[in-house]
């Protein structure tokens, strides 16, 4: 079950959605909200760019934490509204990626929002935590409207280590689900990875964890992110569960293309895990 659920906070438009989503999922999982919000930069980082103490101006950047504090009140009125019976605000005074990063290591699960639906100064923050951070992440589109997440849902499943990870990260959600599709790609191709009939393992193992599971093969031309939102758009989703694949390379982060095509364009929220 999720018993701690971190959710980014600022003043984004994309606030309301991704708030949205990690209220529902404390509601039903009865877990603990975070609201963390960042300053977006550390006093001695503040000092540093102004060059020296004498003359970094403090009230610039008191303001830049009574904006941080304002998203948080924000978030604690909206919570409530949303029937949150537990949660905090957690203020950090530090970039919005290591502030997340940090609280993601003493929660189950970080609720954020999709790089079209963010500001500026939050873009990248799916691709930076579902690589370097310790928990799985929910990706929040801004077209999400509330729906129930875990009435459908389509699992991408290739074999892999991500997916397996993923699968296990949803399972609290799997189990509380109508349906869920177990979608396979092109299963042919890595068939080290399958055994004799591909998916039939998995399908038994979420089985046994009281899933209600079907095995969808599917084989074709297109690639593999765009045929896994085909399915779950066919299917109805609410929630796309899936392994996430990415390397560094001088130093930036570059997100595999399954990845890449889930962050970018999935119209449901999309649970992911490294």
């Amino acid at each position: 079950m999720y018993k701690t659920i971190v959710v980014h906070v600022d003043d984004s438009p994309s606030m309301d959605t991704r708030l949205q989503a990690a209220a529902w999922l404390a509601n039903a999982h009865e877990a603990h909200l975070v609201g963390s919000a960042a300053t977006g930069l550390s006093w001695p980082a503040f000092v540093l760019l102004a060059g020296s103490m004498r003359l970094a101006p403090r009230e610039d950047f008191d303001a830049m934490r009574k904006a941080a504090h304002t998203s948080l009140q924000g978030f604690a009125t909206q919570a409530r509204r949303l029937g949150v019976q537990s949660h905090e605000e957690r203020m950090i005074e530090d970039e919005q990626r290591l502030a997340l990063l940090l609280q993601s290591r003493y929660a189950d699960l970080v609720v954020l929002s999709q790089d079209a639906g963010e500001s500026a100064t939050s873009r990248g923050l799916p691709q930076y935590l579902v690589l370097h951070g310790p928990r799985p992440v929910l990706v929040v589109p801004p077209a999400y409207d509330g729906a129930t997440i875990a009435d459908s849902v389509v699992v991408g499943w290739d074999g892999s280590v991500p997916a397996i990870r993923a699968i296990q990260a949803a399972l609290p959600i799997l189990v509380r689900a109508s349906t869920v599709i177990l979608a396979l790609v092109n299963s042919d191709r890595e068939s080290g990875l399958h055994g004799d009939e591909p998916g039939a393992d998995m399908a038994l193992f979420l089985a046994r964890h009281g899933v209600r599971v079907d095995v969808v093969n599917e084989r074709t031309q297109a690639a593999a992110g765009d045929a896994l939102l085909d399915i779950a758009r066919a299917g109805g989703a609410g929630l796309l569960v899936a392994g996430a694949f990415g390397h560094s390379r001088y130093r930036e982060i570059l997100l595999g293309g399954v990845t890449r095509v889930l962050l970018e364009r999935a119209p449901m929220p999309v649970l992911l895990a490294h």
